[in-house]
């Protein structure tokens, strides 16, 4: 973990520019990512919806725990921490 022990975690998948750009964002602002990617390594599909059975598209963040969606929705909880 890093100093600053703030966490988030990513769902996404491999040719996804949100995914990475969400995971971007966070690792500046010295987040550490656990960076998900369904249909690589373990993660599937499947695990994402036991998580959140609606979810519909990624990337699929957490921050601290709290579900802030899309990249969008990234975007609008940093906004909101201003």
């Amino acid at each position: 973990m890093n100093q600053s022990g703030k966490t988030a975690v990513v769902w996404g998948q491999t040719n996804c520019v949100a995914c990475k750009k969400a995971k971007a964002i966070l690792e500046s602002m010295d987040y550490v990512v656990d960076y998900r990617l369904i249909g690589e390594g373990t993660w599937t599909k499947k695990d994402l919806f036991e998580v959140l059975p609606n979810a519909r598209s990624v990337p699929q963040i957490f921050v601290e725990g709290e579900h802030v969606g899309g990249l969008g929705g990234l975007e609008l909880y940093f906004m909101n921490k201003k």
